[in-house]
């Protein structure tokens, strides 16, 4: 396992320790420790999850407005859908489109495919290279380019910086 990787995944599992435990205790602080710098070790010893990963800070800043970005998304598409299930007569144009991604990194277009997925009124149903096909709620456009401005692009961006 690469330092880099084993660094950030024992973060990442302190910090949710943490969180979770919801106490500052010796006891508490100290066994998550214990159990942080080990997990790494016993589950991911060939992970590379993180190897890609840009830690510069403007990478750092772009993870956040990634974030932020996204949780806009999600609640823009809940009322989006939630009008549309209650206003049966809103029109739907389900299909299924595809969209090309920039990123290069295979981590990137899985959070990039992830994230369109947890967006409500999208799915992705196929992540193959540049390319990933998603079930759309309301066909805006079947051009690519176009599906791919409206899809993709406001993710797109930060991830690039995130992943490359």
């Amino acid at each position: 396992m690469k330092w880099k990787n084993y660094l950030i995944m024992f973060i990442m599992l302190f910090v949710i320790w943490l969180l979770l435990n919801n106490s500052l205790e010796k006891e508490i602080v100290l066994l998550g420790l214990g159990i942080s710098l080990v997990l790494p070790f016993l589950l991911c010893g060939k992970c590379e999850v993180f190897t890609n990963l840009n830690l510069s800070p403007k990478a750092i800043l772009y993870s956040f407005l990634f974030l932020f970005t996204f949780l806009i998304e999600l609640v823009k598409s809940n009322f989006d859908v939630a009008r549309r299930v209650l206003s049966p007569s809103l029109p739907i144009n389900p299909g299924i489109v595809e969209v090309k991604t920039k990123l290069k990194s295979k981590i990137g277009r899985v959070i990039l495919a992830d994230s369109i997925t947890l967006t409500p009124g999208t799915l992705t149903l196929e992540l193959i290279d540049d390319s990933i096909f998603v079930h759309w709620i309301d066909v805006q456009s079947v051009d690519v380019q176009e599906s791919t401005k409206l899809i993709v692009s406001n993710f797109e961006k930060y991830l690039e910086v995130m992943y490359g």
